[in-house]
């Protein structure tokens, strides 16, 4: 007998060793494939989601603000999206969708608006509609809208993109890693021969799969992209610091050169802390490469990562919930998405206390701005892809007007000021800019006129734009609002239903539908 459990344990010794085969770095360029070794197999149980185990930054409504107390409104630009989708998501899904998952901001910038392109030296054009509010009856809105310049595929200059993979054990579920394969292969048709592609993965280390090849070699990309496999611990911090790496080894002067990382956000290896990525990813944008995040998944969705990856290194973010999503984010809007016209684009608006009683910012909260970086370069904002367009609203209360929403009058300050002085004017706006390669911010400055539009006789992208963000806070729960009806939102909804040549207008309407 004991001869028996001798033999059994060298049988079983020499076939875990047969078996195993650990994955190195320096191992990487010769096979795409990650192979699982007996301690990731062991360490994979980790990685099976718990119910609920999603994380999102919390968020605090912005508030109401007296022009005279406040008198500047300084927020950054943001073109993701990624928060409209991951509600899509919840509601197909016929789940209650989290307080925290909604950024208003993030939902009305899906959509497409119908800006003029711009006309003169300046990257984008700027837009401005002032209507009333179908929320509160009392107040008024002011959209502010931005549209890029949209720049022809063959104007733009050569890419060097490098993938950042994770193929962790947690990526191992179909709408993970095999969803990313899918998308990835939509994102390499669009690439010209004078783009490069590296592939980078993590998982219990991190390790290059793919050299730089040229976008003319689709095959050898999508073949590396389609050997990859899950398994293994989340090594996130040592990805990112070898991606970076990588992508300024092959630095194009003059180029657009950027990481695109495609994960579940669910680091749990080295550098795995909100802390510890903020500082990491602060540092690698000097560098002048720039981010793009793909969200994966569900169960154990790391949204409050990705938001700080994003807004911290120069890039923006998606959530992939379907392979129609990544179609639209990184075919379609292959050059929004990933060639940059401007960046760090700031916002400040001054509103005229002859005319504003309060104003509000609706979203945009983890965007907020102190009214000093404005004009401070160093601060970072966001960034502006070719033909992309981003739109703010801002809920303003007149002057006169008794609203329970209003900041308590102030005792030692004028309750007005210019008397007699700029008496036709509503706010000035400000714009903050850099070239994508600059360092030095440009400025313009607009002034929008106290001149106020019926809502039925606005714009259908007004309707529609104030539709989406009283979607947004419906579902927030806000305390701001004090009509919440879903057929009423619906009714303004279908009364911007012009450019939808998409669907998605329409799709918005029937979620819109199914929630109560």
């Amino acid at each position: 007998m004991r001869n028996l459990n001798f033999f059994m344990m060298a049988f079983l010794v020499l076939t875990i060793f047969s078996c195993k085969k650990a994955y190195a770095p320096d191992e990487a360029a010769d096979s795409t494939e990650i192979a699982v070794t007996t301690t990731d197999l062991v360490e994979e149980e980790n990685y099976i989601p718990e119910t609920n185990s999603e994380s999102y930054a919390g968020l605090e409504e912005n508030p109401f603000e007296s022009p005279l107390k406040t008198p500047l409104s300084t927020f950054s630009i943001d073109v993701d999206n990624a928060s409209y989708t991951n509600i899509r998501r919840f509601i197909n899904e016929g789940q209650k969708v989290p307080k925290d998952a909604v950024r208003v901001e993030e939902m009305i910038n899906f959509f497409k608006y119908k800006y003029p392109q711009p006309d003169g030296q300046h990257p984008f054009s700027i837009n401005t509609e002032y209507s009333d509010c179908p929320w509160n009856k009392k107040s008024r809105l002011l959209k502010i809208g931005l549209q890029g310049k949209d720049v022809p595929m063959a104007n733009l200059p050569a890419t060097n993109l490098v993938f950042l993979v994770d193929v962790s054990g947690s990526m191992d579920e179909p709408n993970k890693l095999p969803l990313l394969k899918e998308s990835m292969k939509i994102l390499v048709k669009e690439l010209r021969s004078t783009d490069r592609v590296s592939i980078v993965v993590y998982a219990g280390s991190a390790g290059v799969v793919l050299e730089p090849t040229s976008g003319d070699n689709k095959d050898e990309i999508m073949d590396a992209f389609d050997d990859l496999h899950a398994g293994g611990s989340t090594a996130g911090g040592e990805g990112i610091e070898l991606a970076y790496r990588l992508a300024q080894e092959n630095f194009i002067k003059g180029g657009n050169n950027r990481v695109v990382i495609a994960t579940d956000g669910d680091f749990n290896v080295g550098a795995s802390s909100d802390d510890d990525m903020l500082k990491l990813i602060e540092q690698k944008r000097e560098s002048g490469v720039f981010l793009t995040v793909l969200g994966f998944g569900m169960g154990n969705y790391k949204d409050s990562k990705m938001e700080i990856l994003a807004d911290k290194g120069n890039g923006n973010y998606a959530y992939i919930d379907n392979i129609q999503e990544a179609n639209r984010f990184l075919g379609k809007e292959f050059k929004g998405s990933m060639f940059a016209i401007a960046k760090d684009v700031k916002i400040q608006i001054e509103f005229n206390p002859k005319h504003v009683q309060a104003y509000r910012l609706i979203g945009y909260e983890n965007r907020k701005l102190n009214a000093e970086d404005f004009k401070n370069d160093k601060i970072d904002a966001g960034e502006l892809g070719s033909g992309h367009s981003v739109t703010a609203l801002y809920e303003v209360i007149p002057t006169g007007v008794e609203s329970d929403y209003t900041p308590s009058d102030l005792k030692y300050t004028k309750t007005q000021k210019n008397e007699g002085n700029y008496s036709d004017e509503l706010a000035t706006v400000k714009f903050r800019y850099k070239k994508p390669n600059g360092n030095k911010s440009n400025e313009i400055i607009n002034v929008i006129a106290d001149k106020k539009t019926e809502l039925k006789n606005s714009s259908p992208d007004f309707k529609f734009t104030t539709a989406v963000s009283w979607f947004g806070l419906k579902l927030r729960e806000s305390k701001y609002i004090a009509n919440s009806s879903s057929s009423d939102i619906k009714n303004l909804a279908k009364s911007g239903l012009s450019n939808d040549e998409e669907g998605y207008r329409s799709e918005f309407i029937r979620l819109v539908d199914a929630v109560n």
